[in-house]
């Protein structure tokens, strides 16, 4: 459900929805193509398993169709955490960048809305697959906006639809 003013980044995540680890030991080859073209300078790791965290391969292989760039270390959730300009919680817009804490590491996605617990994400990983999950707020750590790029949009709020929120994305 692509909207007219969602950045082109938002756009590209939006088209990845469904994407889906492979079962197993096999590699979904279009994760790994994600990773290929982000090359090992920006992840930081050769990075040859989807099995390996990969929600920062799937917010940079978005953002890089947008022609924009990704901090150092991408596939670390937490390097998001200071790439970009930081966004106050009232100026949310489909389309930023948010990080999360979590048991063992951090988590990274797009906003797609909100409800009063929880951010709603637009991320990979998520359940092993690209999906809009509940994310709580108090998970947040970082909210990071593209540099130089205008933000576009305002705070969605939407229901939450009796979704559980989300534990653990890894």
């Amino acid at each position: 459900m692509i909207k007219a003013r969602d950045p082109a980044w938002l756009v590209a995540a939006r088209a990845k929805f469904g994407t889906r680890e492979a079962p197993g030991s096999a590699n979904n080859p279009t994760i790994l193509g994600w990773a290929k073209r982000l090359g090992t300078k920006v992840l930081g790791v050769i990075y040859n398993a989807d099995s390996v965290p990969w929600c920062g391969v799937f917010v940079g292989a978005c953002l890089d169709e947008a022609d924009i760039d990704s901090p150092l270390f991408a596939v670390r959730a937490k390097s998001w955490a200071t790439w970009g300009d930081n966004l106050r919680p009232e100026r949310l817009a489909p389309g930023a960048v948010l990080v999360f804490e979590r048991p063992g590491g951090g988590h990274v996605g797009f906003y797609v809305g909100e409800d009063a617990e929880a951010y709603h994400v637009l991320g990979g990983n998520q359940g092993d697959s690209v999906t809009i999950a509940r994310i709580d707020k108090a998970r947040c750590i970082a909210r990071r906006w593209p540099s130089g790029r205008p933000v576009i949009g305002k705070p969605v709020m939407v229901a939450a639809g009796g979704r559980p929120t989300s534990r653990n994305e890894a």
